[in-house]
């Protein structure tokens, strides 16, 4: 089949591209940056559309389509301001697929069945009415909480769940969800393609248990073998939870406000036989838990919510810009001589930087920072990485977004998305320079205005022994062994 895929670069759409290759289908896939999708899929069952759907100017979708995946959503944007674009989104959507003869649309969508919805779910459901109009045969596919290694909902149960043995908790923790592991939403977007007696139908989708989102917790801390103690608060105004959830996650504060909204609602699925008529096996809650940790465990996170640029301020032109600025810009650069023999030992440690690993030194002044970046809004340490040992241009790095990762060019650059008066880089390279070989670190910062050049002084001390320290670690235990 000719599969257009929407939101390809999504932690639903990442997920499924495998599973439609794995079949055969020849996969359109809508990105809005060309550079960071092409960086990660290279098959030739693969064609990529650059297109964003707020904006997506003269481009025209392949006109021979099967069916249609629509995944786009926006819950990371400020609140306000998502409703406006997941509307915009889904209009063009429709412009563009009615020229075509796609016979399905297929859209993933929110469980709206409570008596007052929240602004995320009223826009959900605004979006089914929207792509309704197509008159195009559409399948809707509604689901509340989906339980999987990377994704927003399950990275944040585990934030609060391994670092806090007692939590104080607003009172919609005992709100009612039914969760769904993220495998069973994906066998339900592929049973459903071209199955005609699942047109302009909606389905709700979700797992064995109807759980309030402090059992989903406490579950959650059993499968981890810890021993956890909540109490409930009676009243906590929406702003304090949302400050709540953002300063203890590592979510961002816009959708820490959108998920609390949306957390006041009960999300519980109307039955149904779908079910059965695709031969599903719904997970406990507890079991999706579980599978998520064993990808963890093993380095095979597939997607993650924080690799999406939605997840930052940060513009996705960035990764059209493979050049640091040079003019108007400070600089602190290190290098040290190297041996051909210590090159992939090297680039291992690079390539496996931040995260649970570190940053080789001052780590202690790493976490200084980030707790700072949280507190003035950023995004602070908490995001991590999503493997270990693998780095993919786009993805998120503690406080950074990869802009560069080729192992083949020995580089690795890195773009800040801290607080700052200014702009930053950080690069990693090794090179020839006078017939010798060695490791390059360089961090680039572009000052905005007086406060800029005030903060790059202030820090430059820090910068001194945290820079100075990291390239020595870099190449230190690899001298040794040699």
């Amino acid at each position: 089949m000719n599969i257009l895929l929407t939101g390809a670069n999504g932690y639903i759409g990442q997920r499924l591209i495998q599973l439609l290759l794995q079949e055969d289908h020849l996969i359109y896939c809508c990105v809005r940056n060309k550079e960071r999708f092409d960086a990660e899929y290279r098959h030739p069952k693969i064609r990529i559309i650059e297109i964003d759907f707020l904006n997506p100017g003269t481009v025209q979708l392949p006109v021979e389509l099967d069916v249609a995946f629509y995944l786009i959503h926006s819950l990371t944007s400020a609140a306000g301001t998502f409703e406006a674009e997941e509307q915009t989104c889904a209009e063009n959507f429709n412009r563009l697929i009615k020229q075509t003869n796609t016979q399905q649309i297929i859209y993933l969508g929110g469980i709206v069945n409570a008596a007052h919805l929240s602004q995320h779910l009223s826009s959900r459901l605004h979006v089914e009415q929207i792509l309704k109009a197509t008159n195009i045969p559409l399948t809707i596919l509604r689901a509340g909480i989906i339980v999987g290694s990377g994704s927003a909902s399950f990275e944040i149960i585990r934030d609060l769940t391994e670092k806090l043995p007692v939590m104080i908790t607003p009172r919609w923790l005992n709100t009612k969800c039914q969760p769904i592991a993220v495998r069973n939403v994906l066998q339900y977007l592929m049973g459903v393609m071209l199955k005609e007696s699942t047109y302009n139908h909606d389905f709700d989708i979700g797992g064995r248990e109807i759980l309030t989102y402090k059992q989903m917790i406490l579950q959650f801390a059993e499968v981890r073998g810890l021993k956890r103690y909540i109490f409930t608060l009676p009243v906590m105004t929406p702003r304090i939870s949302s400050y709540w959830l953002y300063f203890l996650t590592s979510t961002t504060y816009s959708l820490a406000v959108n998920l609390v909204n949306s957390m006041k609602v009960d999300v519980i699925c109307r039955p149904n036989n779908l079910e059965k008529e695709l031969n599903i096996n719904p997970f406990t809650y507890k079991e999706a838990v579980s599978l998520a940790f064993e990808k963890i465990e093993q380095n095979m996170v597939v997607s993650s919510w924080k690799d999406a640029f939605s997840s930052s301020k940060t513009s996705l032109q960035l990764m059209q810009y493979m050049r640091v600025p040079e003019f108007g810009c400070y600089r602190d650069v290190k290098h040290r001589e190297i041996k051909p023999e210590q090159i992939d030992a090297i680039l291992n440690k690079i390539w496996s930087i931040g995260g649970q690993t570190g940053w080789y030194y001052g780590n202690q002044l790493w976490l200084l920072r980030g707790f700072l970046d949280k507190a003035f809004g950023g995004v602070g340490l908490r995001r991590g990485r999503t493997n270990t040992n693998k780095i993919e241009a786009g993805d998120a790095l503690d406080f950074w977004r990869v802009l560069v990762a080729d192992k083949t060019q020995k580089r690795l650059l890195l773009y800040a998305e801290m607080k700052l008066p200014g702009e930053a880089w950080l690069e990693f390279r090794i090179m020839k320079r006078k017939n010798k070989l060695q490791l390059r670190q360089v961090a680039t910062f572009r000052p905005k205005g007086i406060w800029g050049r005030l903060y790059w002084y202030c820090v430059v001390p820090f910068h001194f022994l945290i820079f100075n320290g990291m390239i020595n670690q870099l190449i230190k235990a690899e001298q040794q062994k040699t």
